[in-house]
Order: structure tokens, then sequence, then C-alpha cells
């Protein structure tokens, strides 16, 4: 599947300093269908070393910090990304910040359990509400979340302003995350992930899909 961004003036990924976030910066620069800006965001752009050589040498990527479960940092980076997107407002939100706390029964504790869970399922929520504003100036915005359920709430409250909202899952992937033994390499995952995005419709909109593009049971 190809990747074509060429309608979209706008993206904004987040969790963007590494891992599948950081594949996603790097194929979309190194395609000519590329959207007009690439807003990447980390919780630490200072020590995102790989991440900054890339915005250095491709002045269509903006990076914006920001801490996802930091309603300050996000309320900064809303104003940050407007800056950056002006009036046409912002095509594409891609919820991808995430963490796994390595852990069993026996060492799991409450902190743990809902430090991931704020981090993984209540922060795409505020993010995609901050950010509203922004994809509803878009008029016809899309957002993807590595969410279930809440995407499917997300689409009934979104379908009236016209935005598309989808979970993508990326497969087991070869990152700090997935580990060694994941059958797919980054590059595998991302470049399929986003030939689906790049390929979203209204008939798309609250379903659940693999990153080439089927559906999976909910």
């Amino acid at each position: 599947m190809s990747v074509n961004f060429v309608k979209c003036n706008s993206v904004l990924i987040t969790g963007a300093s590494r891992g599948l976030g950081l594949q996603m910066i790097k194929h979309l620069v190194g395609i000519s269908e590329r959207p007009k800006k690439i807003i990447a965001t980390a919780r630490n752009p200072a020590t995102a070393q790989e991440l900054q050589q890339i915005a250095k040498s491709h002045a269509e990527v903006h990076i914006v910090p920001l801490d996802v479960v930091n309603d300050a940092s996000i309320e900064a980076a809303v104003q940050k990304v407007s800056s950056i997107v002006g009036p046409a407002g912002l095509n594409c939100l891609i919820n991808n910040a995430g963490i796994a706390i390595t852990s069993d029964l026996n060492s799991e504790t409450r902190d743990s359990m809902m430090t991931t869970f704020q981090c993984n399922t209540i922060s795409p929520l505020f993010i995609t509400k901050a950010f509203l504003p922004l994809l509803r100036a878009a008029a016809g915005g899309r957002t993807a979340a590595g969410l279930n359920m809440l995407t499917r709430s997300l689409a009934v409250d979104l379908q009236p302003d016209g935005i598309l909202c989808t979970v993508v899952h990326p497969g087991w992937v070869q990152t700090d995350m997935g580990g060694k033994e994941a059958p797919l390499t980054p590059e595998e995952s991302i470049s399929s992930l986003l030939a689906v995005v790049s390929a979203l419709s209204e008939k798309d909109h609250g379903q659940f899909l693999d990153y080439e593009g089927k559906n999976l049971p909910w």
C-alpha cells in the first residue's frame, strides 16, 4: 500500500521521540506525498536526539513539548500547535504516546496500574478534547487512536463535526515495548499503518482496523 498525505496539510503525532512514533516521523519525511507540516511531540525534546536531527534537516518537522498526563503541558502544546498550523487547523491527530510497565501479579501495584491507565487510556481522550478546536477548523480532520471503546464513544461525539475517528492496531512490533521476538519491524508496521491512515474514509469511522486495514473484532 502507498502512503499519500498530499491532501493533508498537517499531522500531529504524540510520543514521537522513540519507537513507533519516531518511525512515523521517519517514514513521513521520506515520502514525496508528505504533509506540509509534521508536528512531533515529546515529553522531553532535549533528550530526543534522533528526532532533533530529523527536524534540523526537514523544515516541515516541528517538535513540540508535550507531557500527555499534564494538563498545563497539554494546554501549552495546543497553543504552540495553533501557531504552527494557523487558521487552516489540524488535519490529522495520531494518539500514539503510551507506556508499558513490566510487572506480574506479585509486583503489580495500584500506582503502576493507575500510571499506565492514565497515560494509555485517559490521556488520549483529553488530548483529543484539547485539540478538537483545531481539528474542527480543518473541517474534516481525522484522529487515529490506540484504544477501543473510547474511540467508539469519540466516533459518536465527533461524527457531526465530520471528524473521522478510528483505532489502528500497529501489530506486534520489535520496539522497546514489543521486544525482539515480535514478528514485525517498525518499518514494516508503520509503512502499512500510515497507508491505512492516509486512506481512511467515512466507512472507517468508529472502526477497529489492523495495520493492513482489515477490520478487527471489538
